[in-house]
This record gives C-alpha cells, sequence and structure tokens, in this order.
C-alpha cells in the first residue's frame, strides 16, 4: 500500500493506494499517530484503495475516535467494494463518507 500524506496547517489529508489489510494496517497505524496529535481535521482519500480488511476498520475507528474530539474525520472517494464493507460493517452510519 502506498500513502500519501500532505498537512496543510492543521489540516491533514491522507491517500491510500491499494490494499489496507493486516499487512499494511500497522503502516497507515503508524502514520495516523503522527497526524492525529498534531491536525484539527483529517480527510482520508479512498479513491485508489482497492481492499480493506477488519484490520484495516480497526485502523479507522481508532482514527475517528481520536478524531471525533477535534474537528472530526471524513473518507472521500470510497469505490463500491470498500462502500459495500462499509455498509456490512456499519460503519456507513460511524464514518463521514463523502
Amino acid at each position: 500500500m502506498k500513502i500519501t500524506k500532505n498537512v496543510n496547517g492543521n489540516i491533514a489529508t491522507i491517500a491510500l493506494e491499494g490494499r489496507l489489510d493486516t499487512t499494511t494496517a500497522p503502516e497507515l497505524e503508524k502514520e495516523l499517530k503522527g497526524v492525529i496529535e498534531s491536525a484539527d481535521a483529517l480527510t482520508l482519500d479512498f479513491g485508489s484503495l482497492d481492499y480493506i480488511s477488519s484490520a484495516g476498520l480497526r485502523v479507522l475507528l481508532s482514527a475517528h475516535k481520536a478524531m471525533s474530539k477535534k474537528g472530526g474525520m471524513k473518507v472521500v472517494n470510497v469505490n463500491e467494494l470498500v462502500r459495500e464493507v462499509f455498509d456490512v460493517t456499519g460503519f456507513s452510519d460511524i464514518l463521514t463518507i463523502e
């Protein structure tokens, strides 16, 4: 998985490319820890994300909880496959998806 991070003041955008699974979730978790400490708002761009597993969902839930105490987190450019995972798991009701 490729992670691209862009921080503009206190607003962070992280774009993911590839698969967010058991192997790559720790990578994203590490990136998010630094961002969550300094950012007030977080956007996750899933435009090039092909797959998400339960390990990836766990990382998203943790980030969502941390960012909800600040300016919030949103997920953008979600493809049909990932959206279906969000719908089946109930994450569509938890996350802000645009």
